[in-house]
Parts: C-alpha cells; structure tokens; sequence
C-alpha cells in the first residue's frame, strides 16, 4: 500500500480509509477480524462520526481494538463532530464534548484527526478556533479538518485557526462527479459547467487539504451503488472491460479510478467485507492510463466540451 502524507503534516497513512459507519452491525469478534484485515492490506485510516451508529460504531471498535493493544500505535483514529437531530453545532462547548465523547468510546487518549461534520451555518469561527485550540492543547487531537465545505467557508475558519486544515471530506464517486465537471466545462453554457463548489477540488490542491472521497460506489446523493446496477449499463461495461483486462474487478476499478486523479484524493470506504476490502485495496496498484479515466468518466453520462 503507497502512503498518502495528510495536509503538510507529518500524518502518513494507506490511500484508502476504512469508514466504520456500519461496525455497530458487528460482534467484537467480527470488528476485530475486519480491523486486522485492514492492517494487513495497509488500511489503517479508520474514520468515525459520534452519529455513526449513535456512537456504537466507536464502542465496538474500541472493544474489538483493545483485544490486541498494540494496535493503537499502528492506527490512525478520525472521527467527526456537529451534526445533531435536526440541526448543526459547531459550538465550542459541543465541538469539545463530542471529541471528549468520542474519546471515551474509543477508548484512546486522542485523536489523530477531528473533523467538523457538514457545514453550519450558524458556525461562530472564533468559537471553532477556542475549540480546537483547547483539544490540541490538552493532546486530545492532533489535528483537524472538515467536511462538505467549500473553499470560502475553509477560509473564514482558517482566519481564526493557528493550525492549518488537513482534510475536507467531500462526496467522489464515477457517478457523482460535481467538483470536477465544473473544471472541464468552464464557460460554458450547460448544466454541467454549474460550478457548486468554488473550485473545492482546485482549493484543496493549492493549500495542501487531502480530499477524502466519501461514498465511492454510489449514484446521486448516495441513492444506490452503481456497480452491478441494471440502470447504468454503460459504465458497469467499461468498469468490466477495463477490470478483465487488468485481472480484477469492477470494484477496484471504480477505486483505482479516484486513485489516478493527481489530488492524491483518499477513498473512504464503509465496507465491513473483508474480501470486498481486498478488492478494494488491489487498487493502489493499478495504475489507469489517461485514455482509461476519460473513458469511464463519459462512460458515467458525462460528456467533453
């Protein structure tokens, strides 16, 4: 597994991340088993969200990580904060007792990475950067970043931050391309040159802020997966064609397809399948041509100016 440096830290971890969102639904047992395969492949970003799962997905985590205690060391642990039932919070005192909570499930002394989950609206800056600047100061979190937001909204907080943003989580599939039809379509007159973003992707690149791709394997706004799905035949054939050709399956291709962009974009994917996760990891060696990644990308619907 090639290792993917975080920002301009000194945070390296795997190309592709493990979204523990679906752990709740696991025995220890089970947890245990998928953390260790993950291990194995090189997997060793585990991202979680106090919602995932109502923090069970963190709880059985930590019993299934504290079966073998040394995997802390060989882990990076993220987890998320500020969406609650029916409204967004980045306050301070809720910023630091959601990482405090998430602590205590996961049974650790900190946090690699905390991420602000979703933008708020009502967000007061100087208030996020108190919140941070008391979790960094007491060793509870290492560093920060957010996701879905755009450049303009990582900018208002970083006037505030002393520490520089190192992720921002963004939707990325085949089929669910926004932040770079916008790029291959400008000025044009089309709904594909809609720029609903800011140039997140470009803004990410220029401030070194690793984009974490979350849902890969899904249609819209995380409607379905599209590999194997009758509604999509065009791509599930050039996904299969391009995936025989090379030896694998559809499904590392679909992956190895966010791997090829140069933004060094980080897939997080919330497969509990061991074997699926083999697939998925096969895509850090596989290299697609330019002419492949175009092919897919019209293969999606999508058309070149």
């Amino acid at each position: 597994m090639k290792k993917l440096q975080l920002g301009k830290s000194e945070l390296e971890v795997g190309e592709i991340s493990l979204g523990c969102m679906r752990m709740n639904d696991l025995s220890k047992k089970e947890a245990s088993y998928v953390i260790e395969n993950a291990l194995d492949l090189g997997v060793d970003l585990f991202d979680h969200a106090d919602i995932y799962g109502g923090g069970e997905s963190e709880r059985v985590f930590a019993e299934a990580m504290n079966e073998n205690p040394s995997i802390r060391k060989k882990i990076y642990l993220q987890s998320k904060c500020g969406i609650r039932k029916g409204y967004f919070d980045f306050s301070k005192e809720h910023i630091v007792s959601s990482a405090e909570a998430s602590l205590k499930r996961l049974q650790t002394d900190y946090l690699d990475t905390f991420l602000l989950h979703r933008p708020d609206t009502l967000m007061e800056p100087e208030e996020v950067a108190e919140a941070f600047r008391e979790l960094k100061d007491s060793g509870k979190v290492r560093y920060f970043g957010v996701s879905n937001q755009n450049p303009y909204q990582m900018e208002l907080l970083k006037k505030y931050l002393s520490d520089d943003l190192i992720v921002n989580q963004v939707q990325l599939s085949i089929m669910h391309t926004p932040m770079i039809d916008a790029g291959l379509n400008v000025n044009m007159q089309h709904d594909k040159a809609v720029d609903r973003d800011n140039g997140v992707l470009e803004y990410c690149r220029l401030n070194d802020i690793t984009v974490q791709a979350w849902s890969p394997f899904q249609y819209g706004m995380i409607e379905g997966p599209f590999i194997g799905n009758d509604d999509f035949p065009q791509v599930n054939e050039k996904l299969t064609e391009i995936a025989e050709k090379k030896g694998v399956t559809a499904t590392t291709i679909a992956i190895a397809w966010i791997l090829r962009h140069p933004a060094r974009i980080q897939p997080v994917v919330g497969t509990m399948n061991t074997e699926r996760l083999k697939q998925i990891e096969k895509a850090s060696h596989i290299e697609l041509t330019r002419e492949e990644w175009y092919e897919l990308y019209r293969s999606a619907g999508n058309t070149l100016p």
